[in-house]
């Protein structure tokens, strides 16, 4: 079984208004707290999309570098043994193993580019666009099992 927390991301922005080739630009933070929301999909933030805004200026932006951390990761693989006597030489070892057993889905982090999103003339999000949504995951369920015959 592991259990870990998410990786840490960084909300950034376009770095058209930076002029400083090679640098990555990072948002503004805007709200003093920026709320979890945990959504996952299309249409569904995973934090509040209204706590940062672009940065238009000539400057970097106010906001630290991997201050957010997306979902947490779970998974839990499980097999079992057996061995079976045929006859006195025959011996076949069974297994079965079970990878990603309770197919819990393992998310990626949620897109962090807060100029894809289209605003509204009031500042309100018109469309994310990718901007605090989760559209990828992994951690389907795999079954193997095996039989071995030696003689």
């Amino acid at each position: 079984m592991s259990r870990t927390s998410g990786t840490p991301f960084t909300v950034a922005t376009s770095g058209t208004s930076l002029n400083s080739p090679g640098n990555t630009q990072t948002a503004d933070q805007v709200l003093p707290t920026v709320e979890i929301l945990g959504g996952h999909g299309v249409g569904q933030p995973y934090f509040n999309p209204l706590a940062f805004a672009p940065v238009t200026d000539v400057r970097f932006g106010n906001s630290g570098r991997d201050i957010l951390r997306g979902p947490g990761f779970f998974n839990l693989d499980g097999s079992v043994f057996r061995t079976f006597g045929l006859t006195e030489r025959f011996k076949p070892p069974f297994r079965a193993e079970a990878f990603g057993l309770t197919n819990t889905p393992q998310f990626g982090n949620p897109g962090a580019t807060v100029s894809s999103a289209t605003r509204n003339a009031d500042g309100s999000i018109k469309a994310f666009n990718g901007y605090t949504e989760i559209t990828s995951a992994t951690g389907e369920r795999q079954l193997r099992f095996a039989l071995k015959l030696t003689f």
